[in-house]
């Protein structure tokens, strides 16, 4: 089975080396001018004039044909109002990424239904008056989380949930449940996130949440940290800056 593969792969490299040039000529010509001049116009409107189309061809796509800049290849419609770069879907005129915002919509939640009694609260100013809440999962030996939390701090009126989310190392349970029970538990926190300096043993009896934070998290994707929710329910990934996440709390 091996040896035939190898036999396929060298007569179809055999083969694309002497016709290759003529297909790409064959599939440039197929192209009617309308389109051409369309496709031309609106990806050249779209970049703003900075890059020159290559070339365009067709596709085994009706209605799909493939564009060429330098050494790049994206595809579009024979409108030329859409595009189809890197696997996600761009409109044209707006340039808007119609893909990012769909996944912004997937990955959204419904805020209310976090169970913030296993989350550490946190009232900047005000608190936001209900309207800038934001739940964030750390992992104590996160460097992103350490980056994160102090923009979180230096944030004016809101309201932050933080759950200690235990995934990256089994350290991280020890730390996150040192923390959870230590007499100031905002204290332990901010003081290991932000200066290093590791809270006390917990006493016993302790009761951190770790399976049914840890349950939560997967249950609603949480696969990386610090990942954020806003009032709103729209996902944060990553150490955002203070620009971005007061950004997120617009409507």
């Amino acid at each position: 089975m091996r040896l035939l593969l190898s036999l396929a792969f060298l007569v179809s490299l055999s083969f694309g080396l002497s016709h290759g040039q003529a297909f790409a000529q064959s599939k440039s010509n197929a192209v009617s001018p309308s389109v051409r001049q369309a496709i031309n116009q609106s990806v050249e409107q779209w970049l703003g004039g900075r890059f020159k189309v290559t070339a365009i061809g067709t596709t085994p796509i009706a209605g799909i044909y493939e564009v060429q800049i330098g050494q790049d290849l994206f595809y579009i419609d024979e409108k030329a109002s859409f595009a189809i770069v890197e696997g996600q879907m761009i409109e044209l005129k707006s340039g808007k990424n119609l893909t990012a915002l769909r996944l912004e919509e997937v990955n959204r939640i419904d805020f209310k239904t976090l169970p913030l009694e296993l989350a550490m609260k946190t009232v900047n100013g005000d608190g936001g008056k209900g309207k800038r809440n934001i739940a964030v999962f750390e992992d104590p030996y996160c460097s992103y989380c350490r980056r994160f939390r102090t923009t979180l701090m230096d944030l004016d009126n809101v309201t932050i949930y933080t759950f200690f989310y235990p995934i990256l190392r089994p350290e991280s349970v020890t730390v996150s449940r040192n923390a959870w029970c230590a007499k100031d538990r905002q204290q332990a926190w901010d003081d290991w996130m932000l200066s290093g300096k590791e809270p006390a043993a917990a006493k016993e009896p302790c009761n951190y949440p770790q399976n049914k934070i840890v349950e939560l998290g997967k249950r609603l994707n949480v696969q990386a940290t610090p990942t954020s929710f806003v009032s709103s329910g729209k996902r944060l990934q990553g150490a955002l800056g203070k620009e971005a996440v007061e950004a997120s709390f617009k409507p």
